[in-house]
C-alpha cells in the first residue's frame, strides 16, 4: 500500500493529520514541515505516493511551489491551508490538484479521509466523457483523470455506443447535448434501454444550458447536468462524486440485502433470486444439476457448551470451507440458522464425491477459540437432490428430506 506524504510547517496540523491519516487510511504517512524535507522523501521512496497533502505556504515555498513539484512526480495533491482568496484558489485549481480544504477542524480532516479513499476507489472506475469539441472533451477527460478515474473518449453518440459494447463496466457518462448524427437526448435515451440508473449514471452537460435543458435531460433518462457556461471545477467534482457514491450506496445496499451478515456468503433470498434463473437456464439446456442441503449437526450444543462466539466460529468456517471446495459456478448459501444449501452443476457422480470430501474436511476441522487452548470438533449431515423436479422449490424440498433421512441416520453422513 503506498504512502500518502503530508507537506505541513505547523506542528500541530501536522502531528494531527499523521495520527488521523494513519488510523483511518491504514497507510504510512511521512510527514514533512518543509519542501525540502518533502522532496527528500519522494527521493526515498521509489515506489511513489498515493496522494500529498500540503500547506500552500511553506517557509521554503511560500508561494505554493510545492503543489507543482509533487504533480511533476505524478503525485495527486491535496492543499490543506487556512486562507484561500481568489487568487490563490486560481491559482491552485490551474496546477490541477484533487482538492483544497480549508484548516477547519475535525470535519476538514474527515473530509480529507474521505477525499483519499475516493482516489483509492477511482482507480478501479471507468467514466467516459462524450462530447464533439476536441479541447471540451480533453479538459474534462483531464479533470477526470486528476481523481484518478479511468477516463475514456467519445466524439459522438455512436463512438459512445461502441466503447459500452466494449467496456459494459463503464459506470458514469458525461454527455454534451449538442452533437453530430445523435444529440445527448438520444444518446441518453438509447443508453438507458440497457443500462438502468442504478447501474450507470449520465451527466448532461451543455452550452445551451437551461432550466428546460437540464429538464429535458433528466426525463430522458440522465442523473445530473452541468451547464458550460457556470462550469467550476469544484461544481464538476462534486457532481460527479455525487453520482459515483449514489452507485456505491445502491450497490451496498444490494449487496447487503442478499448476503448473510455473519458468514458473508449469500443469503436465501439470493438464492432463490439467483438459483431460479441458474435452474431454468440449466433444464434449458439439458444439463445436470445438484442440490445439497447441509446441516452442522448438534449445533445448538455447540452453542450451549461453548458460547455464541464457538457457534459463530463454526459457521464461518463452514461457509469458507464451502466456498472454496465448491465450483465457481456454484451458488452457495446460509438458509438458516446452521443449515447451508448449494446448488452445484453437474450429476451425482461427480457431485456426490465432492461432498463426501466436504464432509471429511468439516470432521477434520479444528475451531481453536483465541481465549481457549481447547479446540472444538463438529460435524454435518448432507442430503443431496439430483432429480429436477418440478422447479427449485421442488429439488431444495428433496434434498431436505435426503437431509433429514441423514440426522434419522446417526448423522456425519451424505444421503442422496
Amino acid at each position: 500500500m503506498k504512502k500518502v506524504l503530508v507537506a505541513e510547517d505547523s506542528g500541530f496540523f501536522g502531528r494531527m493529520l499523521k495520527k488521523k491519516l494513519e488510523a483511518e487510511t491504514g497507510r504510512q504517512v511521512c510527514w514533512a514541515r518543509t519542501m525540502q524535507e518533502a522532496c527528500q522523501f519522494i527521493e526515498e521512496t521509489p515506489g511513489g505516493f498515493a496522494a500529498g497533502i500540503v500547506n500552500f505556504n511553506l517557509p521554503d515555498a511560500p508561494g505554493g511551489e510545492i503543489v507543482a513539484r509533487l504533480r511533476q512526480k505524478h503525485i495527486p495533491v491535496i492543499v490543506f491551508t487556512s486562507v484561500v482568496n481568489k487568487e490563490i484558489r486560481d491559482r491552485i485549481w490551474e496546477q490541477k490538484v484533487v482538492d483544497y480544504v480549508y484548516k477547519e477542524g475535525a470535519q476538514s480532516l474527515d473530509y480529507l479521509v474521505t477525499l483519499l479513499n475516493r482516489l483509492d476507489r477511482n482507480d478501479a472506475i471507468k467514466v467516459m466523457v462524450v462530447d464533439d469539441s476536441p479541447l471540451q472533451r480533453q479538459v474534462m477527460a483531464d479533470l477526470l483523470r486528476v481523481h484518478r478515474y479511468q477516463v475514456l473518449e467519445a466524439a459522438d453518440g455512436g463512438e459512445a455506443l461502441e466503447h459500452l459494447a466494449r467496456h459494459p463496466d463503464i459506470k458514469l457518462v458525461v454527455c454534451d447535448f449538442h452533437m453530430p448524427h445523435m444529440d445527448g437526448f438520444e444518446l441518453t435515451q438509447t443508453i438507458r434501454k440497457t443500462h438502468s440508473q442504478e447501474n450507470l449514471a449520465i451527466i448532461g452537460i451543455s452550452a445551451l444550458g437551461d432550466n428546460v435543458m437540464a429538464a429535458r435531460f433528466l426525463k430522458c433518462g440522465a442523473n445530473d447536468f452541468i451547464i458550460k457556461q457556470h462550469f467550476l471545477t469544484e461544481e464538476f467534482y462534486c457532481r460527479i462524486s455525487q453520482s459515483i457514491e449514489n452507485l456505491e450506496n445502491i450497490q451496498a445496499i444490494r449487496t447487503a440485502a442478499t448476503t448473510d451478515f455473519l458468514t458473508g456468503i449469500s443469503n436465501r433470498r439470493f438464492l432463490f433470486e439467483h438459483g431460479d434463473r441458474i435452474y431454468n437456464q440449466m433444464m434449458g439446456s439439458c444439463q445436470a444439476l445438484c442440490c445439497a442441503v447441509l446441516d452442522i449437526d448438534h449445533f445448538k450444543k455447540v452453542n450451549d457448551t461453548f458460547g455464541h462466539q464457538a457457534g459463530d466460529l463454526a459457521l464461518k468456517k463452514v461457509a469458507k470451507l464451502l466456498q472454496e471446495e465448491l465450483p465457481v459456478s456454484s451458488v452457495v448459501a446460509r438458509i438458516g440458522g446452521e443449515e447451508f444449501c448449494a446448488l452445484v452443476p453437474g450429476g451425482k457422480e461427480e457431485v456426490v464425491p465432492l461432498f463426501e470430501g466436504i464432509r471429511c474436511a468439516i470432521a477434520d476441522l479444528p475451531l481453536c477459540m483465541a481465549s481457549d487452548s481447547e479446540s472444538i470438533r463438529i460435524t454435518v449431515s448432507i442430503g443431496i437432490s439430483s432429480e429436477p423436479g418440478r422447479n427449485l422449490l421442488d429439488m431444495l424440498s428433496r434434498a431436505d428430506a435426503y437431509l433429514y433421512q441423514a440426522k434419522k441416520e446417526g448423522r456425519d453422513r451424505v444421503v442422496f
